[in-house]
């Protein structure tokens, strides 16, 4: 039994919670003016999850023609983002690290799944991998988040979990 203040496995999430997801989802992706311009898209949004992707343009590229390492650190925050708010309650990046692994290229498409890995109270653990298209793994990125006053959607109800 774990004491009540250690970090606990976020619990399933019913098809409610992740109705909630996806209508956060919309609602921060819509507002989300950055990654919109990067042309990213949202390809899935559940309850402590969210994938993003994009295809690397020529305007991404750094001095050595390969993806400018903060174009990777704003796949991997958006889907972040998304996934840490998918419970309807607001929540903002407290800290947030990242290992660059692989080199991404021009045209290569990028995708980003960001998964809740622990929740207590006010503070979230979220991992994110931004893989190419073909499934290499191009970097790993860890955000810890800090729920804050407010839902993101406020005709929605907030996700009923444990431990929250």
């Amino acid at each position: 039994m774990n004491p009540p203040d250690a970090w606990q496995a976020p619990p399933a999430a019913s098809p409610d919670d992740d109705a909630i997801a996806a209508a956060c989802a919309a609602a921060m992706f819509g507002g989300d003016r950055v990654s919109r311009g990067l042309e990213a898209t949202v390809t899935a949004a559940a309850a402590g999850r969210a994938t993003v992707a994009l295809t690397v343009s020529e305007a991404m590229l750094n001095g050595f023609d390969t993806c400018h390492g903060g174009v990777i650190f704003t796949l991997a925050d958006t889907a972040f983002s998304l996934a840490c708010n998918s419970h309807n309650r607001r929540a903002v990046a407290q800290f947030c690290s990242i290992q660059f692994l692989r080199p991404a290229r021009r045209d290569d498409r990028l995708i980003a799944e960001s998964i809740e890995r622990a929740l207590a109270g006010r503070s979230g653990v979220y991992d994110t991998t931004v893989r190419t298209a073909d499934g290499t793994v191009i970097a790993e990125f860890r955000g810890h988040a800090r729920v804050i006053e407010g839902k993101v959607c406020g005709e929605l109800p907030v996700a009923e979990a444990d431990g929250r």
